[in-house]
This record gives structure tokens, sequence and C-alpha cells, in this order.
């Protein structure tokens, strides 16, 4: 990787960090020290890395859970493999179900916008296809953690208030007593330092690890999941649980300035940071902080969306190929869209022809790149009596609308925000990468990228730098600590433009990239999180 060490233009109390043995990145301290404990102990990557993700669930609930989605990308014995652990709606629920209650759009909580876990099963099935270790050792610092607690860090306090603010105004009803009480337990919120635990947590995961997830779909936990939907009259049933199962997918990919970028394939958005980079890789931007590079940024990642928006959803139900979509015809012709001021783009016709993200690496070259997430912080606000599942509410992105691709339909994957990223050079390991938060996560890929192949930053100088979010129309938000004649500039240039303070809405990353002649491993993460890269 051609970047230098030393240049380091945005200011941080973070470093570079250099290592020889393995690697963990996470936005939480705990949960990358657990993984680095897996190393330790014999573990490979992919060990680190479920063990770093069944912690999360519990060191940060305020953007996954057990009842959450996932998805990974794997580099281990010279090939890149890609999980797709998200799971389809309920076999009953339909959109004509949805209109006919009075809902113009899916609801955000309660039970239509739950969709089925897959991250159980994601685990399971990265532990049974390249672990090393038991997968009960694997989810052994989860359980302990959820037992015995853990001190809540600053940035996890703070947006587990602005959480429970917005739970107590928005759920009411029975169904949502099980969240306040696991959640806040002493009627609020914990506070910064103030020690959390989940005896339920606990349960749920000791099962999980003792049954390779079976307990989650067809035994105990999946009759409590089944019984609480009944309950309320729920849509999610043991059958749907029954029949899912993760799905192994084939990486796609774009090649940017001699690199290859590699996502998930549809039902994730990967794709619109795949055509986002295939439009720029026709223009040379070779300094960062300039208004013309901003400028071709957004407008690249604004007709990507139009085209994510037009076409992703499950992969059986979409209308194009992905081939297509990232054709170099294809982006040759969008590419002319770009035009010296904001545009308003729509979806082109190609021609036929609240989430978590971490990075590991180990010394025998095995790297994961994994994103687990429920979707608006904690989800749909049920949490299963006695278990501490919190169920996610992915199926909020499904559309009602008869003709829009991402339509709601009986055992359908929605457009899924989520997305880990990976980096190649001459079919070599680069390392892994990725940025949490919602739809900021294909613009946080391509920005991120942007800043180490175009202007040679080190990973944590990439990750700090400030970033840009297209919102909507040509309204764009810029973190308070982006230039100001720069931002003056584009809002001549018809952007209408949002300087905003908090840095929550601008994603989360992290960075492993991997020395091919060293071996020595280089990591960084993201400043707007309580994150950290162990390592050793």
């Amino acid at each position: 990787m051609n970047f230098d060490p030393l240049y380091y233009p945005y200011p941080s109390q973070r470093v570079t960090v250099y290592a020889k043995n393995g690697m963990v990145a996470t936005s939480q301290h705990l949960a990358a020290q657990a993984g680095l404990d897996i190393l330790k102990k014999g573990g490979n990557a992919i060990d680190a890395a479920i063990a770093t993700a069944s912690c999360l669930t519990v060191l940060e609930p305020t953007s996954n859970g057990i009842g959450a989605d996932a998805f990974a990308l794997v580099w281990t014995n010279g090939e890149l493999y890609g999980l797709n652990s998200s799971g389809p709606s309920p076999q009953t629920l339909s959109s004509e179900t949805v209109l006919k209650m009075g809902y113009t759009q899916m609801p955000k909580h309660g039970w239509l916008p739950v969709t089925v876990p897959g991250a159980p099963a994601g685990w399971a099935a990265l532990s049974s296809r390249f672990g090393k270790l038991p997968f009960t050792d694997c989810l052994k610092p989860a359980i302990e953690y959820a037992e015995k607690g853990y001190p809540i860090s600053p940035t996890l306090a703070k947006y587990w208030y602005k959480a429970f603010q917005t739970y107590t105004e928005e759920l009411h009803g029975p169904e949502f007593e099980n969240w306040f009480a696991t959640f806040a337990p002493r009627g609020r919120a914990p506070e910064a330092g103030e020690i959390w635990n989940s005896p339920d947590h606990a349960r749920t995961l000791q099962l999980i690890a003792e049954t390779k997830a079976e307990s989650f779909y067809r035994g105990e936990l999946a009759e409590r999941i089944d019984r609480f939907s009944k309950q309320f009259g729920g849509y999610l049933t043991k059958q749907d649980l029954e029949n899912f199962s993760p799905q192994w997918v084939k990486p796609i990919k774009v090649k940017y300035k001699g690199y290859d970028v590699w996502e998930i394939p549809p039902n994730g958005q990967g794709l619109v940071a795949l055509i986002a980079l295939n439009i720029l890789d026709r223009f040379e931007l070779t300094e960062r902080d300039t208004t013309e590079t901003f400028h071709t940024q957004i407008e690249a990642m604004k007709i990507a969306f139009a085209d994510g928006k037009r076409y992703i959803t499950d992969p059986e139900k979409m209308s194009v190929k992905v081939e297509d979509l990232l054709s170099k015809a294809y982006a040759e012709e969008r590419s002319k869209l770009i035009k010296e001021t904001a545009s308003l783009p729509e979806a082109g016709k190609p021609t036929a022809s609240g989430t978590v993200y971490l990075a590991t690496a180990d010394d025998a070259g095995n790297m994961v790149s994994y994103i687990q997430s429920n979707y608006m912080s904690f989800g749909s606000g049920l949490v299963v009596p006695g278990t501490g599942i919190s169920l996610q509410n992915r199926g909020n992105n499904f559309s009602l609308d008869p003709s829009a691709v991402n339509c709601l339909e009986p055992g359908k994957r929605t457009y899924h925000t989520i997305i880990p990223g990976f980096l190649t050079k001459n079919q070599k390991p680069i390392g892994p990468f990725g940025v949490m938060g919602g739809f900021m996560q294909p613009q946080g890929h391509l920005q991120v990228i942007m800043n180490t192949i175009n202007f040679h930053l080190n990973p944590q100088a990439a990750i700090d730098a400030p970033r840009w979010r297209w919102i909507g129309n040509k309204s764009i938000e810029l973190e308070h600590s982006f230039p100001a004649h720069i931002a003056e500039a584009l809002a001549r240039k018809g952007h209408n433009v949002n300087m905003v303070l908090d840095p929550y809405g601008f994603g989360r990353g992290q960075i492993i990239w991997k020395d091919e002649k060293t071996g020595v491993l280089t990591g960084g993460t993201d400043w707007r999180t309580d994150g950290m890269v162990a390592c050793w």
C-alpha cells in the first residue's frame, strides 16, 4: 500500500497502529480486546471475528444485538469468500396486509418491520467452515460480559440515552415492556462508567454456543420468539426461523486505479459504492481538499444511489444483472451526467451484456471484514421475554409500492444497508475496511477508499478526514471540521449545504491493511466512536 505513515493532515487523538502477529479493530474497546484474546489462545481471524461480533451484541447494544443480521467477507487460503446472513420477511406478511392496516409506508417499530434474524446463524456458519477453535470458546467472552457486566463507555452512553428518550416517547404498549426492563432496568439509560449486565443475554448466548445456533432457529429460543410473536399479533413464526440458513455468495468488485475493491452482492448496498467508484475511475482526482474533488464525489454518489434505489433488493427479484450495472460502458455513460453544478439524477437503464463493524487479521494470512446490525439503534423495540434478544427492524426498508422492486413480499430479503468491504491488488490481499451507519455506508466506503488510493493517506488519517454525506435531492451534510471555504464553494455549485456538529451520522470506520512484503499489519479506528485497534 502506497502511503506515507508520517503524513498526517488531520488532527486526531489516535495514531496508526502496527503489528505482526494479529489485529482486531472495532468500535468498542472491550470487544476488540476479546477478539485479540482469542487470537492469542490459538484462534484464527475468523474465530476472533465471531468472538468480537458476539461481544458487541452485549457491549454495544445501541447498534446491534442477538436479533441482528450479518454479512462477512473472509480472505483465507488465497481466496475471498462472502457470507450473506440476512433474513427474509415472514412468510405470512405482504404489502397488501400492511396497506390494509392503514399504513402508507413501513413502520419503524413493532412487529411489522421484524425480519428473520441472521447473525447467530452467521456466527455458526463462519465457525463451521473456517474456524479453528470450538464455537463455545468463541462465545465465552460475550457470555462473561453479559453475566458479570461491564462499565458503559462514553459514546455508548450518549446514544443509549438518545435511544431511551426516543423509545420512551414512541413505544407504547405491553409488547415493548421487555425492552425497558432489559435496557433501562433503573428506569433510565445507564450512564458512562456505570455497570450494566444482562443475565438473559448470557443464558441466550450460552444456548447458542452449546447448540451452534440451532436453539435459535429450531429449539428453545425459536419457541420463545414464536410464542412472543403470537402473543402480540406478530407475523414472525417458528417456521420462518426453521427455514432460514445463511448463504455463501460470490463477492462483487470493480477495478479502481489498479486496485480491486470488493463488496457483498445484493441485497446489500455495496453495489452502490462500486457503481460510484466505477464512475470516479474515469476522473483524475489527485488532491483531496478541493471543491472539484468533493463535487465530483458527491455527484457520482448521487448517481449510484439512484440506481441502487431502483434496482437493489433480494437478488432473486432483481430486474437487472449486477455485472451490467458495473460494466465499464455503463460507468462511462453515467459519468457524463456529472456537470459543473449539482444535479438531480435518475436511475439509468443498463443494457444487458443504529450497526457495528469489525476487521480482524492473523499471522497465517486470514482476514475478515464483518458487519452486523439491528438497524435504527436497538431495532424494533421488541425484546423477547427472558432472552435479551432485541429483534431487528430491517423490514422498515421495504416499499409498499407494488411497482417498486423492493416492495414487501412474503419471504423476501429487503434492500440492506450494512456492507463489509475488502481491498486487493494483483490477487493479493491488502485488507478489510468498513464504515457503519445506514445509508452513509457506501458513501463512507467511497471516501475511505479514495483517501487511501487517490490521496495516499494512512489508515488512521483516511478514517479521521472530515466527511460529507448526501441526504437527498441536492442536499448534503458536512462535518463541522470540513473546510469552510470548500463548503461555501460547494454551495455556489448548487449544493444545499448543512454543517453538522454531531459526528454520528457520518459513520464509524475501521481499517486493517497488510504489507505484502513484510506481513506487517497497519490499523486505524474511528475517532467518532469508543473503538480501538487491539494487536500483538
